[in-house]
């Protein structure tokens, strides 16, 4: 990991929220003059795979929710929020992160009831989980405690850091944390595909299926970008669907608000997501196999070749 982001975390707790947000829009600025042409639609990230078939019922394109729940104050949102899909006909995935809070068993029974899925993200969030092999192994074996516990298929890492090969140690049927194309994250190195991809075994550990997240993060645009629209979403949806791809969207609950007072300097009106599922489901209706990470997982596993 970067000496930067060593530094960025170390004194992350004692930097004022303004002042985080300011230093990283400052960041975002900067890299956003010259990228035209990679984001947020990279094109050759459309093509699809050389064993492509179709997806399931024949559909378009396929539909992946997901939901990073970062703090304590986001899992308090998590009820709002899977409602919200609940009434739009929806279902999602939401990543806990076992050891920076109390996750809350009667939460994550209630989601299981419900049709949503549970995810395990990270372990404590505070950007050392890549930062070495050591560190990274020993707290595989934790993570993995919870993924057992928690009867969970999928991971995603905090901040999207990632090591492919490092990622077998995990007991997974996927992983979740890389994207087609983001220059905005710290590790920005994109997957190039709008579709998942096989991770091959290394001998000791199976492999897994990875999912890359294709549409931009909430974070990026309403609090860093401040864009006051979806047409982002919608635009970069578009193209996933011309192209048949995966239309993946990582989404926080932490950075929502649902209520009609006064926003925090880091959230966003949640009626943009849901303005955003409204017009997936009228624009696009009958044109989409919406599914869960782990479904996709299954799917992608048992449909289409792994490359050795």
């Amino acid at each position: 990991m970067l000496f930067t982001h060593r530094m960025y975390y170390f004194m992350k707790p004692i930097i004022p929220r303004r002042l985080q947000l300011f230093l990283r829009r400052k960041m975002l600025l900067r890299r956003g003059e010259s990228l035209e042409n990679i984001w947020p639609i990279y094109a050759q990230a459309g093509m699809s795979p050389e064993n492509w078939t179709k997806w399931p019922g024949q559909k378009q394109f396929a539909l992946v929710l997901t939901h990073d729940v970062e703090t304590d104050i986001g899992q308090g949102k998590c009820y709002d929020l899977a409602s919200m899909e609940k009434k739009l006909g929806f279902r999602s995935s939401f990543y806990f992160v076992p050891e920076r809070y109390t996750v809350s068993t009667d939460l994550r029974q209630y989601l299981t009831d419900n049709g949503f899925e549970i995810g395990v993200h990270g372990l404590f969030h505070d950007g050392r989980l890549f930062e070495s092999r050591r560190i990274f192994r020993k707290r595989a074996t934790q993570i993995n405690h919870y993924l057992n516990e928690w009867r969970s298929a999928g991971f995603r890492s905090p901040a999207m850091h990632h090591n492919l090969d490092w990622l077998l140690d995990l007991n997974i049927e996927y992983d979740a944390s890389t994207f087609d194309t983001d220059p905005f994250e710290p590790q920005p190195d994109g997957m190039c595909t709008i579709f998942p991809f096989w991770v091959q075994g290394n001998g000791t550990h199976r492999g897994y299926v990875e999912l890359p997240y294709t549409l931009a993060q909430d974070f990026t645009l309403f609090v860093l970008m401040k864009e006051k629209n979806i047409d982002i979403w919608k635009h970069k949806l578009d193209w996933v669907v011309e192209k048949g791809g995966m239309a993946l969207m990582n989404t926080h609950p932490d950075y929502m608000n649902f209520s009609s007072k006064g926003a925090r300097i880091d959230e966003y009106p949640a009626k943009y997501y849901e303005e955003f599922l409204e017009y997936i489901r009228s624009r696009y209706d009958d044109q989409y196999w919406h599914a869960l990470p782990r479904d996709m997982a299954n799917f992608w596993s048992q449909n289409i070749t792994p490359i050795p």
